[in-house]
């Protein structure tokens, strides 16, 4: 059933078109990302499809029963509201009816003789009771809780700005609505946190539209992805993996018609120079043609971005964190933390909010000092700091203007200079935009240009705090790729598992009391391995606890060399399996060569390939644990 349509939708704000003539139709059942470069108008185009903002052109129908529910990236918060009451203040009427009864039963209570007011309160129980709404309370608490929120009759005044974002968040997704759309929903939320948010989404009835830039949740939630680009808006059935591919083949065959258009114009160049003896009604034809071929209109191709920047020296000594302890009040954040950084870290900082992540990062960066011990630096070291705070950004300096404050150029490893101009064009800052006031430029921008101004100021430690927050997945791209060539230490507070994956080596883990626990790997490896390690105390609680340790550990030993008749059948199978598995995805990868074209059957074999290697990558597991098993087992007998 289709929801909504938008028909030949323009937007423009002074000369910048940000919505140019789009039609869209949202339907029943669709999980849709709309991905793009910050300052497109992306969350303009949502406020157009919310019904907040009006199109200078172009029509918006939206079906008789549909309610829409929209999140925005700066909702308005009554400050003397309590937090549940806060989460209750939505405009739909099972809303306005909660409300209603809890307003009334402050009345009764403080005058429960009141027979007007216990009528009121009877028919107001009938109305929820005909709508099922008595466990929507129960909801909203329980939403609260998995977001961090456990006080819900504290004051929203009282509450941090990320906790204000988790509020409204809440209020969103309990409200009944056939249509939900979020602005940024993971910005301010933790990786535990946003786990919970996938699952709770998948599940969700109701179709969503929402902007993120976090990679892994756009790939897990969706089954659409729209992208403005341009003026533009493309439609790209599946998740984002899908998504890259499909762009990849519209890009090429952009590429393809831009060639093909150039060399019409170089032919119909020649025929106009040559200059006709008389103009017919032909050769006039022909030239409005040349005409319109060198007027169309042509869209900018992505820069493929490579800076290989020339960093500052960086000698042995680097940073020595040596026992230092953080708190504040009776609050514990870093208890007795050591570690010596080391010319390869790329470090990752993970953990819930509030435990202290940024709180390290200011100590590195010298902004606060530890409780206790101490914090060397090598003479060497160059460090710069890509902070959430932009408030030393001056409103009326232009954006090139705050770039050459830093540096008028850049050195590449080759020797090349690149100038602080054409390295903001490599992060999406075009001619007009550089000229632009700081103050004009939209959040994200201003972002992206505090960025850009770290990057120049050539650092041989970045500290990163949270650089994914407002970033759009286009410069998150370009953020990647200069670290991939950056020479120097990388440490990062981020909630951005792709970005945790794609760059860290190391991560630091926040796990209660001031602890952090140092694991070897990216996210990825790091979820893993607490994953194995909580399997194995489950195993551990499970059994029969012996009143001696070391008979605990004989015991577990013992158990764990033997075969159960089930493993024995399976270690018999399973060089078979794996290989029969491989050849399987052999034959996959060759069908998806062949219906490169057919986008529903590439689909169909990319989710068939993706469930054959998660299957694959379970037998290797087995493989491994069987054949360790059984070389114990071997080694048993001999001993005997």
């Amino acid at each position: 059933m289709n929801l909504i349509t938008l028909e030949n939708i323009t937007k423009s704000y002074s000369e910048k078109i940000l919505v140019d003539n789009i039609s869209l139709g949202i339907n029943e059942g669709e999980k849709i990302g709309i991905i793009g470069v910050n300052g497109t108008g992306k969350s303009t185009f949502l406020k157009i499809i919310a019904g907040m903002e009006e199109p200078d052109s172009g029509t918006v129908t939206k079906g008789n029963r549909v309610r829409i529910e929209y999140l925005s990236q700066s909702p308005d918060y009554d400050e003397n509201a309590t937090v549940i009451e806060q989460v209750f203040r939505g405009n739909s009427d099972e809303m306005s009816l909660l409300r209603d009864y809890e307003e009334v039963l402050e009345e009764i209570n403080k005058n429960p003789s009141n027979e007007e007011l216990n009528s009121k309160l009877i028919k107001l129980q009938g109305k929820i009771d005909a709508l099922n709404l008595w466990g929507l309370e129960s909801e909203a608490k329980v939403v609260l809780t998995k977001l961090g929120i456990n006080d819900f009759e504290a004051k929203v005044s009282t509450l941090s700005g990320g906790q204000k974002k988790r509020v409204m968040l809440a209020a969103a997704l309990i409200t009944p609505s056939e249509l939900l759309i979020l602005d940024e929903p993971t910005n301010h939320l933790d990786n535990e946190t946003i786990n919970w948010l996938e699952e709770y989404l998948n599940s969700r009835k109701g179709s969503l539209l929402m902007i993120t830039h976090d990679r892994y949740f756009l790939d897990r939630v969706t089954n659409r992805i729209l992208e403005l680009d341009q003026g533009r808006l493309f439609s790209y059935e599946g998740n984002y993996s899908v998504f890259l591919e499909k762009k990849m083949e519209r890009m090429e065959m952009e590429q393809a018609s831009e060639e093909k258009r150039q060399n019409l114009i170089r032919k119909e160049l020649a025929w106009v120079r040559r200059g006709a003896k008389a103009r017919t009604t032909k050769q006039k034809a022909r030239l409005d043609r040349f005409d319109e071929l060198v007027n169309r209109k042509v869209y900018d191709q992505d820069e493929n971005v490579e800076i290989s920047v020339m960093g500052s020296r960086l000698g042995k000594k680097i940073i020595e964190i040596e026992n230092i302890s953080k708190g504040f009040g009776e609050k514990q954040l870093i208890k007795d933390f050591r570690y010596i950084v080391t010319r390869q870290d790329r470090i990752g900082i993970v953990g819930e909010n509030g435990v202290g992540k940024s709180t390290l990062i200011k100590m590195l960066e010298e902004k606060i000092m530890p409780d206790s011990g101490e914090i060397i630096k090598g003479e060497t070291v160059r460090i710069a700091c890509f902070s959430q705070d932009d408030e030393h950004m001056n409103p009326d300096m232009r954006a090139i203007e705050y770039i050459k404050e830093v540096a008028e150029y850049l050195q590449t490893a080759t020797g090349e200079r690149i100038t602080a101009s054409q390295m903001c064009e490599k992060f999406l800052f075009d001619g007009t935009l550089q000229w632009t006031p700081i103050g004009k430029l939209s959040g994200g921008e201003r972002r992206r240009l505090h960025l850009l101004r770290v990057l120049m100021d050539s650092p041989n430690v970045l500290l990163l705090d949270e650089p994914t927050n407002d970033l759009d997945i286009e410069t998150l791209k370009r953020l990647e790729d200069y670290l991939d060539d950056f020479g120097g230490v990388v440490i990062t507070v981020s909630h951005d598992r792709y970005f945790l994956d794609r760059i860290c080596n190391k991560i630091f883990a926040y796990e209660g009391n001031g602890d952090i626990r140092i694991y070897t790997g990216n996210y990825s490896d790091y979820l893993l391995t607490k994953e194995y390690e909580e399997a194995i105390n489950k195993q551990e609680k499970s059994t029969e606890k012996p009143k001696d340790l070391t008979e605990k550990k004989e015991r577990v030993k013992e158990k764990k060399l033997k075969f159960t008749y089930k493993e024995e059948r399976e270690f018999e199978t399973i060089d078979e399996d794996i290989e029969n598995l491989e050849n399987k995805i052999s034959e996959i990868d060759i069908l998806m060569d062949k219906n490169s074209r057919d986008f529903g059957k590439l689909q169909e074999l990319m989710k068939e390939k993706e469930e054959t290697e998660a299957e694959l990558e379970h037998k290797y597991e087995r493989w491994e644990y069987l054949n360790d098993l059984a070389q114990k087992i071997e080694e048993q007998k001999g001993n005997k």
